[in-house]
């Protein structure tokens, strides 16, 4: 009986600032079709943009059963008791709470036959692209680590400056020597 040993990799990394520009790119294996750096540049734009619109096509998601919608404009209210001076009865007050919704997360998962495109957006607005393999596991851990990597060696350099392109030669030797782990198990 023969073990057939399915090769899991992590073919490159995209950095988006949050006005869509590319920041980052790096090819860690040679399974995806070369493309130019304008291309690369267009893919950033690009993918700004439909994350964006994405986000958009469902804004109503984070309402469902929270009494809120088009034609309930209030959101929910709670009562508060108080005591009236001289009562012994409580005073009901009525006082408006808003639940913080949860914002809108655009395009996460492109999948085609040859490859799977996951993003991971940040609070900021950064978008992080990571490409795989279709059968990569554990790929949000993966995005994770690199975001971790990112804010240790990027955002925490006093040389750097937010949305610039990185250019951070501790975090390229992590995070080759942190892909490169993923690619050889």
């Amino acid at each position: 009986m023969s073990v057939v040993r399915i090769r899991l990799t992590v073919f490159a990394l995209i950095i988006i600032n949050k006005a869509g520009g590319l920041i980052y790119n790096r090819t860690f294996h040679e399974g995806l079709n070369k493309v130019s750096t304008n291309d690369l540049l267009v893919l950033a734009g690009t993918f700004h943009g439909v994350h964006a619109i994405t986000a958009r096509l469902n804004p109503l998601k984070h309402l469902q059963g929270s009494g809120v919608g088009p034609g309930n404009r209030s959101s929910t209210s709670s009562t508060i008791s108080t005591a009236v001076p001289g009562s012994t009865q409580p005073a009901p007050q009525h006082q408006q709470t808003h639940a913080r919704p949860e914002p809108p997360s655009g395009l996460e998962v492109l999948e085609t036959e040859n490859f799977r495109m996951q993003c991971f957006a940040t609070l900021t607005g950064t978008k992080f692209l990571l490409f795989t393999d279709t059968t990569q596991a554990n790929v949000d851990l993966t995005m994770r680590r690199v975001y971790d990597m990112y804010a240790d060696y990027v955002m925490k350099n006093p040389f750097y400056q937010l949305e610039m392109p990185v250019r951070c030669d501790m975090f390229d030797r992590k995070l080759g020597s942190y892909i490169r782990e993923i690619n050889n198990r």
